[in-house]
C-alpha cells in the first residue's frame, strides 16, 4: 500500500469541518477487497471510497464504496466527494460532468459554478423504489417520541435509490430535536426489514436558508447519526414528490442536517415526476480538508 494517496473532503459543507467527511483513496486497483475493507475500518468515516484507476473506462471512473462494516452499492456523499477529487486531483481541468461507475450502475455528477470558487455538485440518482409502510406506534417507540409527533397525514415508508431508508415525517422541528434512539426497539424493527436506516424530517429548517430539517440514524453500520446523507435525501426527494408533500409533482429545496451532532450541512434537492418515474438530483458543496499517503 506504500505510496497510495488519499484525500479527506467535507461533503455538503458550508464551511470546512462541517458536513460529512469522506476519505478517497487513489490507485486502488492494487488493493484486495480485504485491504479496502480494513482501510475503511481504520479511516472510520461513515464511508471510504476507492478510485481504482486514474483512467476512465466506458466513459466513467470505476469506484467502490466501503463502510467500516461492508461494501455498499451506492451512497450519496461518497459519490459527490469522489467526483470532486477526480476533477481536482486526477483530471485537473474544469469539466461539466463526470460519471462514476458504481456497483449500482453509472451515476453522473455535474458541476454548477457559483460565485467565487464555490461550486455545487449534483448527482443524478436512479429512480426510486418504494417498499412497505410501517406503523407510527412502532417508530415512535424506536425514536423515543410521542406518537402525535409523527405526521400521520403521510405514511412511514421504505424507499430506495440504491440504498434503502425508512422515511418518517414529523410534525415539526421540536419533535426532531427530541429524538433518542432506543437501540433494542431499533433492532426489533429492522431485523427483517428491507430498509435499516431511519431518516426523519420536519417541515422547518434549522436556519432561514433551509426548507426542511433531517436526521439520519444508520445504526446498522455502527454509526449513531449521520451528519449529511445524499442517498437518504434522494429517497426523501422521491417520497416528497410521490406523496405531493408540497402539493405538486416536483420540488426544488434545501435541507439542513447534522446540527444536533455539531456537523451542520446543507443539501440541495431537485425532483420531478416524469411519467411513471421520478427524476432525482441531490447537490451540495465539497471542501478539501487534507491529503496524505497510506503507509
Amino acid at each position: 500500500m506504500n505510496g497510495l494517496t488519499f484525500y479527506i473532503v467535507d461533503v455538503f459543507a458550508e464551511e470546512k469541518y462541517s458536513g460529512n467527511q469522506l476519505a478517497v483513496v487513489r490507485h486502488a486497483e492494487r488493493l484486495s477487497e480485504t485491504e479496502m475493507q480494513r482501510i475503511a475500518r481504520e479511516m472510520h468515516f461513515s464511508e471510504t471510497t476507492f478510485v481504482l484507476s486514474d483512467q476512465s473506462r466506458e466513459g466513467g471512473f470505476d469506484v467502490r464504496i466501503f463502510t467500516p462494516e461492508n461494501e455498499v452499492d451506492f451512497a450519496g456523499h461518497p459519490t459527490l466527494g469522489t467526483a470532486y477529487v477526480i476533477q481536482k486531483k486526477i483530471i485537473q481541468i474544469p469539466v461539466e460532468r463526470i460519471v462514476l461507475n458504481l456497483k449500482v450502475g453509472p451515476i453522473p455528477v455535474s458541476f454548477q459554478k457559483k460565485s467565487g470558487d464555490h461550486s455545487i455538485l449534483w448527482m443524478q440518482q436512479i429512480h426510486p423504489t418504494f417498499g412497505s409502510t410501517l406503523p407510527s406506534e412502532q417508530l415512535a417507540e424506536v425514536l423515543c417520541i410521542d406518537t402525535n409527533m409523527i405526521d400521520t397525514r403521510f405514511p412511514i415508508e421504505q424507499v430506495s435509490t440504491g440504498l434503502p431508508f425508512i422515511i418518517v415525517p414529523l410534525t415539526g422541528l421540536s419533535a426532531l430535536k427530541q429524538i433518542k434512539i432506543n437501540s433494542n426497539a431499533y433492532d426489533r424493527l429492522t431485523e427483517n426489514l428491507w430498509a435499516k436506516i431511519i431518516l426523519v424530517f420536519a417541515p422547518e429548517g434549522h436556519h432561514k436558508t433551509a426548507d426542511l430539517s433531517v436526521r439520519v440514524f444508520p445504526l446498522c453500520f455502527g454509526i449513531p447519526e449521520d451528519p449529511a446523507t445524499g442517498s437518504g435525501n434522494g429517497c426523501l426527494a422521491g417520497y416528497l414528490v410521490k406523496h405531493r408533500y408540497f402539493g405538486q409533482p416536483e420540488i426544488d429545496l434545501k435541507v439542513s442536517q447534522g446540527h444536533e451532532i455539531k456537523r451542520p450541512s446543507l443539501l440541495h434537492l431537485k425532483a420531478r415526476e416524469t411519467g411513471q418515474n421520478i427524476d432525482i438530483q441531490v447537490g451540495g458543496r465539497v471542501i478539501e480538508v487534507a491529503e496524505g499517503q497510506l503507509i
